[in-house]
């Protein structure tokens, strides 16, 4: 009979990387009917807890996988950029559904077309709206992504020279293109006192 030793040699990120893929915790961000379908996620008949993600926290801080769900609004972004920039690193993103990926059947104004274009999405899941084995098969995706990228010491950063995050919308004008709106805010009956 062999006898096993007391040891094990390996190396340091492939430990941390296999640690990190295997517990994932899930910001949902669920503002649509792909919701219903992340939630049936979670339930005994899918069982996403068999892949490490059920732990599911509303705490920003707290997590390291947005799942992003449905339409989003334009006024919904500066919060969606929020909780996306109070997750710690390493932090990953799933855009689940055609809304999320692409704004869907909602080509208005009002609906973000891709959250791709304010947050570095990891894994598009297609789908109006996708079924639970679909998310499931993103988480894998992701896993497997996890497992094959990073180092514990974050050397895969080193190289970054310019910032990669969400860029602001605000745009200032120039003195020439702003103008005077009418009316005498000093004398106006609401501000009086």
């Amino acid at each position: 009979m062999a006898v096993m030793p007391d040891f094990l040699i390996t190396k340091l990120d492939w430990v941390a990387n296999l640690a990190r893929a295997n517990s994932l915790w899930p910001m949902p961000f669920a503002t649509a009917c792909c919701g219903i379908e992340l939630m049936a996620t979670a339930s005994s008949r899918y069982d996403i807890a068999r892949f490490g993600s059920e732990a599911m926290r509303f705490s920003p801080r707290q997590c390291d996988l947005m799942l992003v769900a449905g339409r989003v609004a334009m006024k919904m972004v500066p919060v969606l950029q929020r909780i996306w920039l109070q997750m710690p690193e390493p932090k990953w993103c799933i855009s689940m559904g055609a809304c999320a990926s692409s704004g869907g059947v909602f080509d208005t104004y009002a609906v973000v077309q891709g959250i791709d274009r304010f947050l570095p999405v990891d894994v598009y899941v297609p789908g109006c709206p996708p079924r639970p084995e679909q998310l499931i098969r993103a988480v894998i995706d992701l896993q497997e992504k996890i497992q094959a990228t990073g180092t514990v010491n974050a050397r895969e950063f080193t190289d970054r020279t310019t910032y990669e995050g969400p860029t602001s919308m605000i745009k200032t004008l120039e003195l020439d293109q702003t103008m005077v709106v009418p009316g005498d805010f000093n004398t106006a009956t609401r501000q009086r006192d």
